[in-house]
């Protein structure tokens, strides 16, 4: 569903234009790629509000960008996104803005130890990508709001080898490794963001989803893994991984510029797309699925109870 938009080589965030007047929701905004893309929106004169499950590390994050950026407009709000209650609880708060112009759903994990949650679904999809869900829904209509409302949905090149089992989405009859499950989750991402842009093709005022991916970055996800797995990432972060300034500016690409059709997949423009300067990459077939589309989103909605009216349903039940 990728679609044109005029070329950009060497886009760095010093060609952003200014983001005054616009409201901006990052998540996982206290380190990485979504720290990065938090600092650039706030010194180019955007409000942006650090939704974060560390309050207190959240508030020296934002206290340390009004040192530095004097009258910066950056605040801070509370989500678990492996908690469906503090995502209602955040939506609520955020809900309260005069508008939202961009959602960007960056927060993730990865590597982590299979975990089910109380939902029945798999830790990496419930962090990355059903909390994602859940938040975007409950914020449409503050994004509705705004003249020209965005969500940008940050996936990975591993999208291309996720395998998503929707009977399945607690690993219970699979054999299960962290790169497996954390795949799938970036499978989600990309699906739900090309779906949410199918969905909106026909809307009033339609809500813009763009896709992102920042290559091979050195995250702090980069630094999380466990075992001769955890060691293999470090080392390789260090050796081979792009530094997070040059990873967080897919999604601030496709944060901030305007002419970007509804689909795009922006990603670095090195080989294989794994470092690089933004540009519009190529999604995987698979994720452009659109049967694969539907039923995501229908499960989606199902383990989360809240639908694309910004209106929670039942409160959420087993898988």
């Amino acid at each position: 569903m990728n679609r044109s938009t005029s070329a950009a080589p060497g886009w760095t965030a010093d060609r952003m234009t200014s983001q005054q007047g616009r409201t901006f929701v990052v998540t996982g905004a206290t380190s990485g790629l979504g720290l990065v893309t938090a600092r650039e929106l706030v010194a180019h004169g955007g409000r942006v509000l650090l939704a974060v499950r560390d309050v207190a590390r959240g508030e020296t994050i934002a206290s340390s960008l009004r040192q530095t950026y004097p009258g910066a407009q950056v605040e801070v709000r509370q989500v678990d996104l492996l908690n469906l209650d503090s995502v209602r609880r955040a939506a609520e708060q955020i809900g309260q803005e005069a508008a939202v112009d961009v959602l960007i759903n960056n927060a993730g994990i990865s590597a982590a130890a299979h975990s089910v949650t109380p939902q029945g679904a798999e830790l990496h999809l419930m962090a990355n990508h059903l909390g994602h869900f859940a938040l975007t829904a409950l914020l449409e209509p503050a994004l509705r709001r705004s003249p020209a409302p965005r969500v940008v949905t940050v996936t990975s090149f591993m999208h291309e080898k996720g395998e998503l089992d929707l009977d399945d989405l607690a690993w219970r009859r699979r054999k299960y490794t962290p790169l497996a499950a954390y795949s799938a989750s970036k499978l989600a991402n990309a699906v739900f963001g090309v779906e949410l842009a199918r969905r909106e093709q026909t809307a009033p005022r339609p809500i813009k989803s763009i896709l992102a991916h920042p290559g091979y970055s050195n995250t702090p996800m980069q630094q999380k893994g466990t075992g001769l797995m955890g060691v293999a990432m470090r080392v390789s972060g260090r050796l081979f991984a792009q530094g997070i300034e040059m990873g967080a500016l897919p999604q601030l690409f496709a944060a901030t510029e305007a002419e970007l059709a509804a689909g795009a997949y922006i990603g670095p423009d090195g080989k294989g797309g794994r470092s690089g300067y933004p540009h519009l990459a190529t999604l995987s077939s698979g994720s452009q699925d659109r049967v694969l589309g539907r039923r995501l989103w229908e499960r989606s909605e199902e383990i989360t109870g809240v639908r694309w009216s910004g209106t929670p349903t039942q409160r959420p039940r087993t898988a």
